[in-house]
């Protein structure tokens, strides 16, 4: 049996590539640091659970306004996105805006929102064009993907000699148009997210409010603002009506506070001097400029890569492992109408509670590690794909005679839902790999980590640098799942819906 074991894994490419993820991430496990340092985690969680069940809606000063703005830098940011990826989707094929789009797209919010930070202070132009940009690059990728895979029967029944612009408004975009509002939708859920915790970096958001609650230990607190969070996320189609749109759009711009003013000596000097390597600044010339980036890659770029890497390796295989567990949760073929509906719930509550706000939880309970990130990130990423896969299959139809329980389970849902589960577990390897590098703002030795005590000490010329690397990274990354997905033959229609 052992040879016959051994034989399918020789045979199957898939098989050795997972069994090499899973042994990669077992052997950067044993050297992660997964300490639990806090005294008493259990005491802390206690009262964490007691503020969760008596939510105090009415401790938060101007929660309204918080709501607000989180909804409207999000509806603004997304806006952005869509008419400036819409714009860049159309010339995507050059290989110039698609260098472009992968470099903004791997920059985190939290990233661009620092660098904003200094150059328009806490306007909302930081907010808007923090989540905008990345923004932007993605939604031109996926819109991109979607022209490409539409059907072309009816630009092959065009009359020759239509222009390309009445062959793109009148012919190619009615065939998307539906696929292009859905996204634009799920990209507005999670604008939201990143809304939120825009208020880590001190953008006036509910996550401004949730940190200092946290801080503080107002548990009570935290959870009516985390509940009011929800059901934002949860209602969002209820609310996020197009007709509606025009007037959400002024009704952000009104709100918003632009009183906040801009310093364009304060502009040209972060782009004129501030990002200028020292050694330059310094007239120290090339041999002062190497110098320096050897110390920079040796004592923070190189440490801040690897732990970046370790980390996103590990989270990448916890989070197939909890997919897998999760999709079961919400799936007809696996639970009855009543326990789908609490499945459901508590997969919505996961994957819209952003990795960010859960691994700032986990650190308040069980002190800096590796630990708090790995689970937050296997979370709430697991939660994403186990919906995309329970939902998924809703599709699939067993045999009359199939078994049940673990055995229906293991041996005719698994196997059906496998290559789709692994293509979206690759296609979302960036994703994970982008939210590990902003993780280390929380203390966590990623590269993130180096960026943050950059801001903090104004070396904005070594933030800079090292955003270059988290983004470099994210961009090798994105380039080598997409082979495996390919070679693998690894592909799905829920990728990047």
């Amino acid at each position: 049996m052992t040879s016959t074991i051994s034989r399918m894994y020789r045979a199957s490419p898939l098989a050795r590539t997972l069994g090499g993820f899973i042994i990669l991430a077992f052997v950067l496990l044993l050297f992660a640091d997964v300490e639990i340092s806090t005294v008493d985690p259990w005491t802390e969680f206690g009262r964490l659970l007691l503020g969760i069940v008596t939510p105090d809606f009415t401790a938060t000063e101007n929660i309204l306004n918080a709501i607000l703005y989180t909804i409207a830098f999000a509806l603004l940011g997304v806006t952005f996105a869509v008419i400036f990826g819409f714009a860049l989707a159309l010339v995507f094929q050059n290989p110039l805006v698609r260098g472009f789009c992968a470099t903004i797209r791997a920059v985190h919010e939290l990233f661009w929102a620092l660098i904003f930070l200094q150059i328009f202070g806490l306007s909302p132009l930081t907010g808007i064009l923090a989540i905008g940009i990345p923004y932007a690059g993605i939604v031109a990728k996926v819109f991109a993907e979607i022209l490409e895979e539409a059907d072309t029967r009816a630009v092959a029944a065009t009359p020759s000699g239509t222009g390309a612009l009445s062959m793109m408004l009148f012919v190619r975009l009615p065939d998307v148009w539906a696929h292009y509002r859905t996204y634009a939708l799920y990209r507005l859920e999670c604008g939201l997210r990143s809304s939120a915790i825009l208020g880590f970096v001190g953008l006036p958001t509910l996550g401004f409010h949730l940190e200092t609650a946290f801080r503080q230990g107002n548990y009570s607190e935290v959870s009516a603002l985390l509940l009011i969070f929800y059901v934002i996320i949860a209602t969002q189609r209820l609310w996020a009506r197009r007709q509606l749109l025009p007037i959400y759009l002024i009704g952000a711009v009104v709100i918003l506070p632009w009183s906040v003013q801009i310093s364009m000596a304060n502009i040209t000097r972060f782009f004129v001097v501030d990002i200028v390597p020292f050694p330059l600044r310094n007239g120290e010339g090339f041999e002062g400029l190497m110098d320096w980036l050897g110390l920079l890659l040796a004592n923070q770029a190189l440490p801040g890569t690897v732990a970046t890497i370790q980390l996103t390796m590990i989270a990448l295989v916890a989070t197939g492992l909890l997919a897998a567990l999760f999709f079961p949760l919400i799936s007809p073929l696996m639970i009855g109408r009543t326990g789908r509906s609490v499945g459901h719930v508590a997969l919505v509550v996961i994957r819209s509670t952003p990795e960010y706000i859960l691994a700032f939880v986990l650190l308040q309970l069980w002190g800096p590690s590796m630990l708090p990130a790995i689970v937050a990130l296997a979370l709430h990423n697991g939660g994403i794909i186990g919906h995309l896969v329970g939902r998924y299959t809703e599709t699939i139809t067993l045999r009359s005679d199939a078994p049940r329980g673990i055995a229906r389970y293991g041996f005719e849902i698994l196997p059906r839902v496998y290559n789709s589960l692994l293509a979206l577990l690759f296609y979302r390897w960036e994703v994970i790999m982008r939210e590990t590098a902003i993780l280390g703002i929380l203390g966590i030795a990623t590269l993130g980590f180096y960026v943050d005590s950059a801001f903090a000490e104004l070396r904005f010329d070594r933030a800079v640098f090292l955003i270059g690397i988290t983004a470099l990274l994210n961009i090798v990354i994105d380039m080598i799942s997409r082979r495996i997905r390919t070679s693998l033959r690894l592909r799905t229609a829920l990728e990047g819906r």
